[in-house]
C-alpha cells in the first residue's frame, strides 16, 4: 500500500495511491501522523479501504503533492552510511552510526521548491532511503527491528555545507533550513518495497546524474539502525530515520560544485518514486 498527501500547506488531506492514481481516504477520519501510526493506523485503513476501492474520491491532478506524513517528533539522519560517500568527503568508514537531528520544520514536499537560504553559497543534495517508525521503539533487538517499521520513504536530505562544516558547533545547523527535507511522493508499506538490501537510488542536477547508488552498499543496515537508534533515545511512531546518502554530492566534487537558484533536482529510489525541486530564493 502507497500512502499520500495533498493539498496546500497546513491544510494537507490523507489519501492513497492506487493504480497509479491518487485517491482521499478524508472519510477514514485520520491523517498520517503519531497517532494513525501509534494505534495500527495502517491494519484499520487496509480494513477500511476493502470494501471501498473503486469508490473513493479521485484527487484532482492539480493538487499539490505534500509530505506522505504529518511533521514526526524528530528526524534522525545517519551520516556517511555509504563507504564511498565517507571516501568523497575524506572521511573514515565510521565504526559506529553517525546521528545526527534534522529539524522538524525542514519537512516539505516532494515537489516544493526548495529554499536557498539567505547568503547560501555551498548548499547541497543528497538522495536518501527514509524509515518510518511505526510503534514506540526503545531498547529494540537487531533482530525484531524490522517489526517496529511502517514503511519507507523517498528523501533528499539537503544540506548547506558552510553551516554544516563552518559555523561552529553540530551538523544540525547545515541541515534544518526551511524546505531542506522534501519527502514522498508516497509512504510505502513494508509488504509493497521490492528487495531493500537492493534499491537503486539516483539523483541529477539540471538532467546531469551525480548519484546513482544502491542500498547493497550501506554500512550500517535498517534493521540494525532501528536497533541502535532505540538504544539512545525512544523512537515514537511516526518518527523518521533517513539512512545516508550514496557518492556523488557537491562536496564530494573536485572543485565541490553547489546549487545555485533556479537549478533543477530529480532524484528517485525503486518503489518509492522520484520527486523534483527547484533552488528558489527565500522572497523578501
Amino acid at each position: 500500500m502507497q500512502l499520500i498527501r495533498y493539498g496546500i500547506p497546513g491544510r494537507e488531506q490523507p489519501g492513497i495511491m492506487w493504480q497509479g492514481r491518487r485517491y482521499a481516504t478524508g472519510a477514514f477520519g485520520s491523517d498520517y501522523n503519531e497517532n494513525f501510526f501509534a494505534t495500527d493506523g495502517i491494519s484499520r485503513l487496509r480494513s477500511w479501504l476493502s470494501p471501498r476501492l473503486g469508490n473513493l474520491p479521485e484527487v484532482d491532478p492539480t493538487e499539490r503533492w505534500a509530505s506522505p506524513i504529518a511533521r514526526p517528533s524528530k528526524i534522525v539522519c545517519i551520516g556517511l552510511n555509504y563507504a564511498d560517500h565517507a571516501r568523497e568527503t575524506n572521511a573514515e568508514i565510521p565504526k559506529e552510526p553517525i546521528l545526527f537531528f534534522k529539524s522538524t520544520t525542514a519537512l516539505s514536499g516532494p515537489t516544493d521548491p526548495v529554499i536557498l537560504p539567505p547568503g547560501s553559497e555551498k548548499m547541497d543534495w543528497e538522495v536518501e532511503l527514509a524509515v518510518v517508525i511505526g510503534k514506540r521503539a526503545s531498547y529494540v533487538p537487531d533482530a525484531e527491528a524490522l517489526d517496529y517499521v511502517a514503511g519507507y520513504l523517498l528523501h533528499n536530505d539537503y544540506s548547506e555545507r558552510a553551516y554544516q562544516l563552518e559555523r561552529g558547533g553540530q551538523w544540525v545547523k547545515g541541515k534544518s533550513c526551511d524546505s531542506f527535507a522534501p519527502m514522498g511522493p508516497w509512504l510505502a508499506t513494508p509488504d509493497s518495497m521490492p528487495d531493500l538490501g537492493n534499491l537503486r537510488l539516483w539523483l541529477t542536477v539540471n538532467g546531469e546524474t551525480r548519484q546513482d547508488g544502491n542500498t547493497s552498499n550501506l554500512i550500517f543496515g535498517i534493521a540494525y539502525l532501528v536497533s541502535y537508534i532505540s538504544q539512545f533515545m525512544t523512537l515514537l511512531p511516526g518518527d523518521v530515520i533517513s539512512t545516508g546518502t550514496p557518492a556523488g554530492v557537491g562536496l564530494g566534487m573536485n572543485p565541490p560544485v553547489y546549487l545555485k537558484e533556479g537549478d533543477e533536482v530529480v532524484l528517485g529510489i525503486d518503489g518509492l518514486g522520484w520527486s523534483r525541486q527547484v533552488v528558489t530564493r527565500r522572497p523578501e
